[in-house]
């Protein structure tokens, strides 16, 4: 009777006509070679890679310390008028790193949206929600202008006209009741209800969908951390 007891077939075939083939091998030289070369290829981009993304990606999630700096006294902010104070926005950069921030004591009659610990004083970015330019305060005509593509706003820092979508950012403000001085905090964003938003870039808008189309990058620091 013939023998029925399967016999193991070789997991891999041999193509005995490939020139310097040898009997029982599963792996031809060539295709030894090849896979070596593509191995070193993938290590050798992997090596370059890996920093230049590293690089690119690390300030996407380093988180910004939160400060406090101070501005003046309070009786330096007038309640129906703006003082420009200049302030730091990238420490160790020189005057590159300097902005310009307009701050006013908060005025009950104007200011309607709920007072907190953060908002007695007013402090309105120079940078304009449509390109960034800096916008200037022009106290006989009681609104700040752009003077690169005509945005408009009005004493609260709301749109009056031109193209910006958003309202001027803001600086939360506290007073440090150790030195007496007005100190300025972090920048926030605010919708055309001058509802809080995390800092988002001109450009931006933050009412209805946009508020979502455009959310707050990861290395935004939360006040809680001041």
């Amino acid at each position: 009777m013939p023998d029925r007891r399967k016999t193991k077939k070789p997991k891999y075939t041999l193509d005995r006509s490939i020139p310097g083939a040898y009997e029982g091998e599963t792996v031809t030289r060539r295709r030894f070679m090849v896979g070596a070369a593509n191995g070193a290829g993938m290590v050798a981009t992997a090596a370059i890679a890996l920093p230049a993304l590293g690089f690119a990606l690390a300030p996407v999630f380093k988180t910004t310390p939160v400060t406090w700096q101070p501005i003046g006294p309070p009786s330096d902010f007038p309640i129906d008028n703006y003082v420009a104070k200049t302030i730091v926005l990238t420490p160790g950069i020189g005057e590159a790193g300097n902005s310009i921030a307009y701050v006013r004591t908060r005025n009950p009659a104007l200011d309607t949206e709920p007072e907190d610990q953060y908002n007695r004083w007013v402090a309105l970015s120079s940078r304009c929600m449509h390109l960034g330019c800096p916008v200037r305060w022009v106290d006989a005509a009681q609104r700040f202008i752009c003077p690169c593509h005509g945005g408009v706003y009005n004493i609260r820092g709301l749109v009056a006209g031109g193209p910006p979508v958003r309202p001027l950012d803001r600086f939360y403000t506290r007073l440090n009741t150790s030195t007496g001085l007005v100190e300025l905090g972090p920048r926030y964003s605010v919708n055309s209800e001058l509802r809080r938003f995390s800092p988002r870039d001109p450009g931006e808008p933050l009412d209805g969908i946009g508020q979502y189309l455009y959310p707050a990058r990861w290395s935004t620091p939360p006040l809680s951390n001041g």
